[in-house]
């Protein structure tokens, strides 16, 4: 499957707009208006590209839509689009999969977060610095007015993410992000979540393919009238967070659609080749300053034992990245493991050259000992790369773990 382009930059002169900022609503007859009016004004006053404001309606059963559809006549670069079934995770789907701007956004109705920021969160995805940007809440020089029990939860939710999945993000769920549409339409396909889960699925996601997630400190005031249900969101949040982990788990979190040309190396042979040599060179050197170092305290087959070892564990995660493009800690492990049995591969060829040595010439030198090791590592190394190449990162699997 083919890679995601190069990022590029957008031109500066855009006739299409480059921005659309979706607002999923559900019931938002009190707030909808104004904030609108307010989003529309604060980009016509700052943002230097065409834009589009998107209010995507999911199953609202008050005034909602008969608002949606009045800004959409008055306001030019206002659209509506009405959904019949209920999701904010849907409503974000269904607006960026129709939209063609190449930046994508959504922020929420409330306008709980200071819309100074929206430039800077798209900045480096127009730039083509980024592939997805995130407000978070969490970060230092960000400002926050909530109340205690909603800091809570929020940071709680957030330390779980990090220790649970291993993300590397801060804040999961502030109603403020953006991502390219080339990223979106290979992405949303594998976002299985309709509700709030939507955006931690999202960049979890997102970041195991290794795509690069810019975040924006944020100044931010809780609605104190927001009819979100905290508990029902928490349990649905935590049935997402066992699912992802499951399918992290297993090795079947599906990011091969997400990988960057720039993000991994050439797939040809000779690129490959090229990298692996420069890998194995270093490594080489390393196994050799280590086998010289514990040879005269572990005997010859233990410091050999080691010193493989050692080496084949850095080499396996060198040639991940640097020889095979892949990013990502999914599906490390499964690759360590096929990368160890290639080591017992290495560790059989070199152990079994030193015990013909030894069986053929047992008082032999120790720069004659070296030398066959060298020579056994070598042919050692060739193996390995065939090995990697045909079936520790085979490129049609290659996709199936990833962040790094």
């Amino acid at each position: 499957m083919d890679h995601l382009p190069l990022r590029t930059p957008l031109t500066a002169h855009q006739r299409e707009p480059v921005l659309d900022v979706v607002v999923p609503v559900h019931n938002e007859q009190a707030d909808l208006e104004r904030s609108v009016r307010r989003l529309h004004a604060h980009l016509r006053e700052t943002f230097p590209y065409p834009f589009r404001i998107t209010v995507a309606d999911n199953a609202s059963t008050d005034a909602t839509p008969a608002i949606a559809a009045r800004l959409a006549a008055e306001l030019p670069e206002t659209e509506w689009l009405r959904l019949a079934e209920k999701g904010r995770g849907r409503a974000l789907h269904t607006a960026w999969s129709r939209s063609r701007a190449p930046v994508l956004a959504y922020l929420d109705v409330d306008l709980s977060t200071d819309l100074a920021a929206l430039l800077p969160l798209v900045a480096p995805l127009i730039s083509g610095h980024s592939d997805i940007a995130i407000g978070t809440r969490l970060a230092r020089g960000s400002r926050v007015v909530r109340g205690p029990r909603r800091e809570v939860i929020s940071r709680c939710y957030n330390v779980l993410l990090r220790s649970t999945l291993a993300v590397g993000f801060s804040d999961a769920q502030c109603g403020f992000k953006a991502v390219r549409r080339d990223v979106a339409e290979r992405l949303l396909p594998l976002v299985q979540d309709s509700g709030w889960f939507f955006d931690t699925e999202m960049l979890v996601i997102a970041e195991r393919a290794g795509l690069r997630i810019h975040e924006v400190p944020v100044d931010w005031v809780d609605d104190p009238d927001s009819r979100v249900d905290i508990w029902a969101t928490a349990l649905a949040d935590l049935r997402g967070i066992a699912r992802i982990g499951a399918a992290l788990a297993r090795g079947t979190l599906p990011t091969a659609r997400l990988h960057r040309h720039e993000d991994g190396q050439p797939d040809g042979l000779v690129g490959q080749l090229l990298r692996f040599g420069a890998v194995g060179a270093v490594s080489t050197l390393g196994y050799v300053l280590l086998y010289a170092l514990l040879r005269p305290a572990a005997g010859p087959q233990a410091a050999n034992a080691v010193a493989l070892l050692v080496c084949a564990l850095a080499n396996t995660a060198a040639n991940r990245r640097l020889t095979f493009g892949v990013r990502g800690r999914g599906g490390a492990l499964r690759h360590q493991a096929k990368g160890l049995l290639v080591f017992l591969v290495g560790l059989a060829l070199t152990s079994g050259s030193l015990a013909v040595l030894d069986r053929l010439a047992p008082d032999a030198a120790h720069l004659t000992e070296l030398v066959v090791l060298v020579a056994a590592n070598l042919a050692a190394t060739l193996l390995r790369f065939l090995l990697l190449r045909a079936w520790v990162f085979r490129a049609g699997r290659r996709g199936t773990g990833a962040r790094a």
